[in-house]
């Protein structure tokens, strides 16, 4: 009964019509900048953390939630229709739709696209929905030295299947720490690393950083970036229902999508590609004949898209159960509670009941507008790509200067950011991913407070991280994995998958 009473409390949240609003919002935005290439979900979701200042914690999570997994949506229109992936997880969309676009099968392979996404995201909420029960009643049995733990295996399994190198990973996760060490020390008083700067008194904000790295570096490096030629299909758009025959080769494809998504989508640090492209590479590989691949076939559409769109929701549950961001978009939704004055963590199941099952209840809601703005919509995402990119760029730098300064009326924030800008763009250019320096950022305050209130707990016993078994059974896990990295086999396999 408690599952159901809490789906209720969800969906009486998610129904509020201001929540509605901003869920059809989000999923709206999410669509443009999926259509739009360059411009992905967490740059967006780094730019629009200043408008969340002012909403209610549900209906900002369920706002950014929405440009979340709508842009997994928008994606796939201009990978079938102009061979463009608007997200780098429609990449593999473009192999088979867009041939099934030129074969004057757009209609299908556009249906067959929403149809999975939707389907995958309906049973990705359920999937949600369902394990966040026992995952907060294992939450509750955590103290401050399970929680450490756990935050350590975080941040090490997001280092170990970041992309790139495991060094260079590993040192801006530990950057990311030493930022999120500045400000005042709650317990001595005393400022540290703060160079005598007042507005480094109460630490880094987040925002600015999160806009800069993400927001400013990326587009300043899509700038130099040639245009990319876009040759819509010529071909009407038309028979959006997908024949029986099509129903009947895409639905295995997309529950074997949907399982594989729900799986890698809770993985630390496992990006936005590595669902669809793992899903393509199975249906290829039992196919009975995989030389269709490529040539159009219906299963690389529906397989991909299927996995893309569970894996962004499920996604959510360290987050929302744990209070453990498993990728860089994730860290920006804890920074969006974090504003608010929430602390993510285990208790967040039980403290912010009506938020968490709201959010779960709003992905059902959202996939359904999702579904029903967007086969209509198809030739309005697809004019948008006639706006040049050199257009947008000045708009958007106005938005960040504005939305920075308007968080704490501080010009040293819009400095902050402009600074960030420009090392994401120097990350960008020497290979380097800041996705686990944000983790760092985000989660050092929380390691520090919760490693001081565990020696505060065992009066400085270091033993009682592997005395207590679940923190030894996450420790074991953060061994393992280090164990692991020292395997240039292992190492070398890495290599392999993240480069395919």
């Amino acid at each position: 009964m408690e599952f159901f009473d809490n789906i209720l409390l969800g969906f009486s949240t998610a129904l509020q019509f201001k929540n509605l609003l901003f869920c059809l919002i989000g999923a709206v935005i999410g669509t443009a900048i999926g259509v739009l290439p360059g411009i992905g979900p967490i740059p967006t979701v780094a730019l629009l953390l200043p408008l969340t200042f002012g909403l209610d914690p549900a209906t900002s999570l369920i706002m950014l939630a929405g440009i979340f997994y709508g842009a997994q949506y928008g994606g796939s229109t201009t990978a079938i229709l102009v061979n463009v992936p608007g997200e780098t997880s429609s990449v593999v969309t473009c192999i088979d739709g867009h041939e099934m676009a030129k074969q004057g099968r757009a209609g299908p392979a556009l249906a067959i696209a929403a149809i999975s996404s939707f389907f995958a995201g309906t049973v990705a909420t359920v999937v949600i929905a369902v394990l966040s029960l026992p995952l907060s009643a294992l939450a509750l049995k955590f103290t401050a030295v399970e929680y450490f733990s756990l935050l350590v295996l975080g941040l090490f399994a997001a280092v170990i299947l970041a992309h790139g190198s495991v060094m260079k990973s590993l040192a801006m996760v530990l950057l990311g720490l030493l930022l999120g060490l500045i400000g005042i020390d709650v317990s001595s008083g005393i400022a540290r690393m703060s160079f005598n700067i007042p507005e480094l008194a109460d630490g880094i904000d987040f925002v600015p950083v999160a806009m800069g790295l993400f927001g400013l570096g990326e587009i300043i490096a899509n700038l130099e970036r040639p245009e990319p030629q876009r040759a819509v299909v010529s071909q009407s758009i038309r028979d959006l229902i997908p024949s029986r025959a099509d129903m009947k080769a895409a639905f295995p494809a997309m529950v074997r999508g949907t399982f594989i998504g729900s799986v890698l989508g809770v993985l630390p640090g496992g990006g936005a590609a590595l669902p669809p492209f793992s899903a393509y590479a199975l249906e290829k590989k039992i196919a009975r004949d995989p030389s269709r691949f490529g040539k159009g076939a219906i299963e690389g559409v529906a397989g991909p898209e299927a996995a893309n769109n569970a894996g962004a929701q499920t996604s959510f549950i360290p987050m929302l159960t744990l209070g453990i961001p498993s990728n860089a978009l994730m860290a920006l939704m804890i920074g969006a509670l974090m504003m608010q004055g929430i602390q993510p963590g285990p208790q967040i199941m039980t403290e912010q009941p009506a938020l968490v099952w709201g959010v779960i209840a709003s992905m059902w809601t959202g996939n359904l507008m999702l579904l029903i703005i967007n086969l209509p919509l198809v030739g309005v995402w697809v004019s948008m790509l006639k706006i040049p990119y050199r257009l947008l760029f000045p708009a958007i730098v106005l938005f960040c200067c504005i939305g920075t300064y308007g968080i704490a009326n501080s010009l040293f924030n819009v400095w902050l950011m402009l600074g960030c800008g420009v090392i994401g763009y120097f990350f960008i250019k020497v290979g380097v991913e800041p996705a686990p320096l944000l983790l760092g950022l985000v989660l050092g305050p929380q390691l520090e407070e919760n490693f001081r209130r565990a020696m505060l707990l065992s009066d400085g016993d270091f033993a009682v991280f592997i005395q207590r078994p679940i923190s030894a059974i996450l420790l074991g896990v953060v061994v393992v994995l280090l164990l692991a990295l020292l395997s240039p086999a292992v190492l070398r396999k890495r290599k392999e998958a993240l480069a395919e």
